[in-house]
């Protein structure tokens, strides 16, 4: 099935998923998806990410990750650029989210990163979302 907006689809999966408690996501692979699993896992978001080779183009198992008394890691994730209405945002313009306690990831010149090392890189891009 065809979406028109992929990313949204995979923030909708971990957000489906964390709603009912289930222990791994799949969704469909691409290199956009693929970076911001890469991230999610690197902030400590997710347990895991896997890649099953089922068809041409593949699919990705997030093991979304709990802490000691069962409550979700992930509280909110939030689409902030969507296809009808792009956002950019300038180095000095990066979002603060919970005031640190949560990251803003961003496609910039330098690739897919968090809104941290866009800043230490001293680069804006469009603001793809927000994980708390």
């Amino acid at each position: 099935m065809a979406t028109t907006d992929p990313i949204a689809d995979f923030l909708t999966r971990i957000r489906n998923g964390i709603m009912a408690r289930h222990t791994e996501v799949r969704c469909p692979a691409s290199n956009m998806i693929r970076n911001l699993a890469r991230i999610l896992h690197e902030e400590g978001y997710v347990n895991g990410v896997t890649e099953e080779v089922e068809s041409a183009q593949g699919a990705l198992v997030l093991q979304l990750r709990y802490a000691a008394d069962k409550t979700n890691v992930i509280t909110g994730i939030r689409r902030a650029s969507r296809p009808g209405q792009r956002r950019y945002c300038g180095v000095g313009e990066i979002p603060r989210v919970k005031n640190g306690m949560g990251i803003a990831i961003l496609s910039t010149s330098g690739g897919v990163m968090t809104g941290a090392k866009a800043r230490h890189a001293n680069v804006g891009g469009e603001l793809i979302c927000t994980v708390w």
